[in-house]
């Protein structure tokens, strides 16, 4: 068995539900299950199951085809303000509650990355009011 450990911040995300266990194999014990498009933090890989970290900080190993190299990143404060450029002044183009998915685009300016809603809306949120990025 090979084990890899990514790189710092190897973010992914789930392609479908995804259970999460607690070692690596489908016959140990089911902790719970990760909705489609949920960010991790890819730990470590240990041929075709993954270690990860959720927004929770809770610890579990998945199968590796559960995973996409898609981004995405959700909402960790009450209410994400998506702006219409990197600043705090800027337009907002849409507020995002608490736990919602958006797909990270790109980085922005420092501090800053660009989403996108799945209504298509897209925009700059600070990188302190979402986890994933």
């Amino acid at each position: 068995m090979l084990a890899a450990a990514p790189a710092a911040a190897d973010y992914m995300s789930v392609i479908e539900p995804a259970v999460l266990y607690d070692a690596p194999s489908a016959r140990s014990k089911k902790l719970f299950v990760l909705s489609r498009g949920t960010p991790v933090e890819v730990l470590v890989t240990l041929d075709n199951w993954a270690r990860v970290r959720d927004a929770s900080g809770e610890l579990a190993w998945t199968e590796r085809k559960s995973l996409s190299e898609k981004r995405t990143v959700v909402v960790t404060v009450p209410n994400a303000t998506v702006r219409a450029k990197e600043d705090d002044a800027a337009p907002a183009v849409f507020q995002a509650a608490n736990g919602v998915v958006l797909e990270f685009v790109e980085p922005g300016a420092p501090g800053w990355i660009r989403v996108r809603h799945r209504d298509g809306e897209t925009g700059f949120v600070r990188i302190g009011q979402v986890w994933g990025g």
